[in-house]
């Protein structure tokens, strides 16, 4: 009969009506104070995760930059050796300059057909008078009444 006064205290703490509300409003409060934490928790953490990324790739661009980069120079670093190289130089000077060795005898056709107009029919681009003619044409237009 002992054990029987007893278990109305045991009941108090969870099997009662009023042991449940007890139980079940400090749980909630509990639930709320940790929703609480884990908010400022996730608000403290979202701008330095947000920086990491934003910085992470910047990384990523800033290294295709430094590869470009480092294609750029490679390609200078060989245009600086070929014009080290006597041979090309002188096969530049010929080609784009059409100069001459004095032994060599070089003959330059001019044909009026224009070549050059032949190519920028097969590239596609429009030929563009010279700017001479552009600065005459615009004397004329401006001479003439309106």
């Amino acid at each position: 009969m002992a054990a029987e006064q007893d278990r109305p205290q045991d009941a108090s703490r969870g099997g009662a009506p009023g042991g449940a509300r007890r139980g079940a409003h400090a749980l909630t409060s509990r639930a709320a104070i940790l929703a609480v934490v884990m908010c400022a928790i996730a608000l403290s953490l979202a701008y330095p995760v947000r920086e990491y990324i934003a910085q992470r790739q910047e990384i990523a661009e800033l290294r295709q930059e430094e590869a470009l980069v480092r294609q750029k120079v490679e390609r200078l670093e060989e245009q600086k050796r070929q014009l080290g190289d006597e041979s090309y130089i002188e096969r530049e000077a010929t080609q784009r300059l059409h100069y001459c060795r004095p032994d060599v005898k070089c003959y330059i056709v001019l044909d009026g057909g224009g070549g050059g107009e032949r190519r920028a029919a097969k590239d596609g681009e429009p030929r563009r008078p010279p700017w001479y003619e552009t600065l005459w044409r615009s004397v004329e237009a401006a001479d003439r009444p309106r």
